[in-house]
């Protein structure tokens, strides 16, 4: 590794076992001040993760109307390293995957019973449940991605320069990205992917556990339970890590996507199907319409009531997807070599916006119909049990329920080690100055690290410590998001204009 490497491996490596240690020997003290500072972001900056997201989204639209679209991450007569299907399925898994099968029940479920206006179990409260529940998975979270994998690969693939964050920077700081600033730049985008990561790891370990103790007696749904759990998927994700990207990642990414597909349209054809995409497409055009005020909305003059649930789901949405950017944009960059800006944000922004549609009107729809007409008990087992049993108890109510469970326990466990199989890459990436074969040795470090703070998290304050840390994280790495905006645009800028295109995505220039 290079001089610069070393200093943010080790700077990094420090920063998370001093957390380690921290959350291990003083949990309590751990779980109060981490809290104190999260409420005191999320009270006093709601605003600015409100106005960052959809600045961000406002920027990579644009571009897609402009010349610049017509701009190849790469060279300009390259091709795209993989098909659209494996793409897609790389991507998409790496981005988000256990989130929505954690929240694709549970997350409609919960605002249908404490909606943030209007009353509880209603046909409004379902309405407006589906609606959010869009809005915090659909354009926002993708945006944020879009651009920083955008701008990765573009000075990656492009400008041939280093694939770590600080790099993006060149534009505006010049030579300095090689000094101290640089180096804070790239161990900001570190910290915030362990503890993005390991929100995401600690959902899935906390849903698998879930999962098994609601279909086997004996096994109980606590801590010892998830701590085994993480250690046995982190052994498997290591040896996906050491099998490298085109085997281990690649092949994960398509089982991923086939299982998610295969039981979301199991129980959209076997439940109230005609219910689901009306729900669907009357979800859609709500998004669309309402899109501008949700993005905006804090409630200011409102009760404390729905000032305080802007803040638990949509701050804590917004601060999530911002920490796991790093992790994220990365892995889509390197995957997206040779596809034009205009085929990227689209590519990027629109195919998952639409899934997630679909999956959360599957999901939620049936759980939602299932509460509404046939007294199904979902709301009681969130508000008793917890929200990782919410996707279980809806399945128990379907045909082949228990086989249905196992493979969303598999299909848990797969994005499991997708997620962090392509974060120990990540890390590595950004550790070694962007190499594209990190070393297995720091591979294997950050994948203990990984494994480590989601176990401490999860001790420490259960899925409230989660959504702490990912809060606390995203907070200084929005600020290096909009720097890399003004720094991709004074870049794009100085290319030149663009005089015939071929097709989707293919361009050339003089």
């Amino acid at each position: 590794m290079k001089k610069v490497s070393k200093a943010v491996f080790g700077i990094s490596v420090l920063i998370a076992i001093l957390f380690i240690l921290w959350g291990s020997v003083m949990p309590e003290q751990a779980a109060t001040a981490t809290g104190n500072v999260q409420a005191l972001i999320q009270d006093k900056f709601g605003w600015f993760y409100l106005l960052s997201a959809t600045g961000f989204l406002v920027f990579v639209l644009s571009l897609i109307f402009t010349r610049l679209g017509n701009i190849r991450l790469g060279k300009d007569n390259e091709e795209p390293e993989y098909s659209y299907i494996t793409w897609f399925a790389m991507l998409f898994s790496a981005g988000m995957g256990i989130g929505l099968v954690f929240w694709g029940v549970a997350e409609p479920l919960s605002h249908f019973s404490a909606p943030p206006t209007g009353d509880a179990g209603t046909r409004e409260a379902a309405k407006n449940a589906m609606q959010y529940s869009l809005f915090h998975w659909g354009l926002h979270p993708w945006a944020i991605y879009t651009l920083i994998a955008l701008a990765l690969a573009y000075f990656k693939f492009r400008k041939e320069a280093p694939g770590v964050i600080s790099a993006t920077f060149y534009p505006l700081l010049g030579d300095k990205v090689k000094g101290p600033i640089g180096k804070t730049i790239d161990i900001l985008a570190v910290f915030a992917t362990i503890f993005g990561v390991a929100t995401s790891l600690g959902f899935g370990a906390a849903q698998i556990s879930g999962g098994l103790s609601f279909l086997m007696e004996g096994i109980q749904n606590n801590f010892t339970t998830q701590l085994i759990i993480i250690i046995v998927v982190t052994v498997l994700f290591m040896a996906s890590a050491w099998s490298g990207l085109n085997k281990g990642i690649k092949y994960l990414s398509n089982i991923n996507i086939t299982l998610a597909v295969a039981l979301m349209f199991f129980l959209l054809f076997s439940g109230p199907t005609k219910f689901i995409m009306d729900f669907f497409t009357t979800t859609l055009g709500n998004y669309v319409q309402e899109l501008p005020r949700m993005s905006l909305n804090l409630n200011p003059f409102e009760s404390s009531k729905q000032a305080e649930w802007t803040q638990s789901w949509t701050v804590f949405y917004w601060a999530w997807w911002i920490s796991w950017a790093p992790f994220v944009g990365t892995f889509i960059a390197r995957v997206s070599r040779g596809r034009t800006i205009r085929e990227f944000v689209l590519g990027v922004l629109a195919v998952p916006t639409i899934f997630s549609a679909l999956w959360f009107s599957v999901l939620g729809g049936s759980g939602i119909y299932a509460e509404m007409f046939d007294k199904a008990g979902i709301v009681d087992v969130i508000n008793n049990q917890g929200a990782e049993i919410a996707l279980f108890k809806l399945l128990e109510s379907v045909p082949l329920g228990t086989v249905l469970s196992v493979i969303a326990i598999l299909l848990i466990s797969t994005f499991f080690i997708t997620s962090a199989d392509s974060a120990t890459f990540v890390l590595g990436m950004q550790t070694t100055n962007g190499s594209l074969n990190p070393p297995q040795s720091v591979k294997l470090t950050w994948g203990v690290i990984q494994a480590a703070s989601a176990a401490v998290l999860l001790w420490a304050g259960g899925l409230q410590g989660l959504q702490t840390a990912s809060i606390i994280a995203a907070f200084p790495f929005t600020f290096v998001l909009i720097g890399m905006a003004v720094s991709l645009m004074k870049s794009l800028r100085e290319e030149k204009p663009i005089t015939k295109t071929k097709g989707f995505g293919s361009a050339e220039t003089k």
